[in-house]
């Protein structure tokens, strides 16, 4: 009879990761969790404590921060996978999990369904003949080697791709290997685990392909598999049912989809929003249960097909998610900056993102020419970001896979704050208060259309304290608003008091905010 070993790779809700592992594992099942490094170290501590005396749970011998895209995803799901491969010598087979997928079937169905079926389920494509790629990169993945995160480090990660394909600096792929593209959501019988595990072992050269190649979650287990597997023995398809958006983002489920769900060819199914308490709990109690029978009629899966057939981009079919979804989500935080100097603000985020790895977005309502990632349109002009903020903000968590991100606005965008603010997610405000110099303020009227070159001195001095004044009104309707969680920091304030703001609006060190807050120039015009 089938025992499953799931490999569960998340990084946040400690509490949902621990229901998730008793509930998989009291009927039997085992489980490896890789947690990020990148994550709060205490809520790492509260797993361990909690499951570290369940013999059926094993953790991975090395914690390391994964990123989207990187070889370090793949890197985090073998040390797990590993992990269980010797912990758990009666596992048949190994199921890639993450810690928002939840059973929509019974261990008892899951478990008749993988004796049944003697093979390994993973989707694997031609790389270069199939159209499973829509748009965007294809051969450069493979023939350039990606050293850098292209959402969090993109600049450099492009000037590193340009500057390769400048030089003409290709490779070739391994001669024996024909490269195969999927989902990363497989389950996989142990032989062949053990197969993959072994020719890494001897073919170190491939690992060190793929660790220099772009998303190879989706290519590394996928062609590995081709290789080392007859293909009579591979079910090209995955076990976990999910769907995309219209606009290239992962279809959450709530708590009304709990029968569309169990009518599904499938047995996991994610998202599962973390809001949909109701779902949670009826789908984490219906795994150990006995005796129910799925009337499965499957249109999930033409749904599924139909919309990625399309690619990442897709056509609208139906009425778009944000026609219903009103909240940024009980789960995230949105940290606004808030600064009349764009630039200043720019300095700000660009060493917080440093420091702290969160994602930050420069002013995305103000200036057109933002760097957003494609998300099929709605990013296209500052009217449409305007129209559809909520909806903006809710694909960009997803984009950076983040619950926490950080924005720049400008205070005279005084609605968008208000909308913001009063959103059922956790936001917090930091002010930036600048001294304004007349040149400055000059500076700032020609670049706003108010003065030119020819703009008599006399004009100037009429024109200057209205411009100051209106900045001034602009931080007191701020101020007036009321908000919660609103900070700031000035100019005229030490390093120190600077530091403390930042460390409660991003809610780290004190040390860390002081790096942050002795950012060079800060202030500087």
């Amino acid at each position: 009879m089938a025992n499953i070993a799931f490999i569960l790779l998340c990084h946040k809700d400690p509490d949902a990761i621990i229901r998730q592992a008793l509930s998989l594992t009291a009927v039997g099942d085992f489980i490896s969790i890789h947690f990020d490094a990148r994550a709060d170290a205490a809520a790492f501590t509260a797993i361990h404590t909690a499951l570290s005396d369940n013999p059926n749970v094993t953790f991975a011998k090395r914690r390391i921060k994964c990123g989207w895209g990187e070889w370090s995803l793949v890197q985090a799901t073998l040390y797990a996978v590993e992990a269980a491969v010797a912990a758990f010598p009666r596992a048949t087979h190994f199921y890639m999990l993450s810690g928002d997928c939840q059973a929509i079937k019974t261990a008892e169905y899951a478990h008749a369904y993988l004796d049944r079926v003697d093979a390994d389920f993973i989707e694997s494509f031609d790389f270069f003949a199939s159209d499973w790629i829509k748009t965007g990169m294809k051969e450069e993945r493979l023939i350039y080697r990606h050293y850098f995160n292209e959402r969090t480090q993109k600049t450099i990660f492009y000037q590193s791709f340009n500057l390769q394909r400048k030089l003409g600096l290709t490779r070739k792929i391994p001669e024996d290997l024909e490269i195969q593209i999927g989902s990363q959501w497989w389950c996989l019988r142990r032989r062949t685990i053990e197969a993959i595990l072994d020719f890494i072992r001897q073919r170190p050269d491939v690992k060190r392909f793929f660790s220099t190649t772009w998303i190879p979650d989706e290519t590394f287990f996928q062609t590995l598999v081709r290789h080392l597997v007859s293909e009579h023995e591979i079910e090209c398809r995955t076990l976990t049912f999910l769907m995309f958006s219209d606009y290239g983002m992962p279809v959450t489920f709530y708590n009304d989809h709990f029968d569309l769900l169990l009518s599904q060819d499938f047995l996991f199914a994610r998202k599962i929003s973390p809001e949909a308490l109701q779902l949670k709990e009826r789908l984490g109690s219906l795994y150990s249960a006995k005796g129910v029978n799925f009337q499965i009629s499957n249109e999930g899966r033409s749904l599924y097909k139909f919309l990625t057939g399309k690619g990442r981009i897709g056509r609208r079919f139906a009425p778009r998610f944000w026609e219903t979804e009103s909240t940024l989500g009980r789960e995230r935080e949105l940290l606004i900056v808030v600064c009349k100097k764009w630039h200043v603000a720019k300095r700000l985020v660009s060493r917080i993102r440093q420091q702290t790895n969160v994602p930050c977005i420069e002013y995305l309502f103000n200036e057109e020419q933002t760097d957003l990632p494609d998300m099929g349109g709605i990013q296209s002009t500052l009217g449409k970001r305007h129209r559809h903020r909520r909806s903006l903000m809710r694909m960009l968590f997803d984009y950076f896979d983040s619950d926490r991100m950080v924005v720049c606005m400008d205070p005279g965008n005084l609605d968008l704050l208000e909308d913001f603010c009063r959103d059922r997610a956790t936001t917090r405000l930091l002010e930036i208060n600048c001294t304004f110099t007349d040149a400055y303020l000059t500076g700032h009227a020609m670049r706003v259309g108010l003065a030119g070159e020819r703009t008599p001195q006399e004009t100037l001095e009429r024109l200057l304290p209205t411009i100051r004044n209106d900045i001034v009104h602009e931080s007191d309707r701020i101020r007036d608003a009321e908000f919660e969680n609103h900070l700031r920091i000035r100019e005229e304030d030490s390093i120190e008091v600077n530091a403390t703001a930042l460390a409660s609006f991003l809610s780290i060190a004190p040390e860390q905010a002081r790096e942050i807050a002795r950012t060079d120039h800060l202030f500087a015009d």
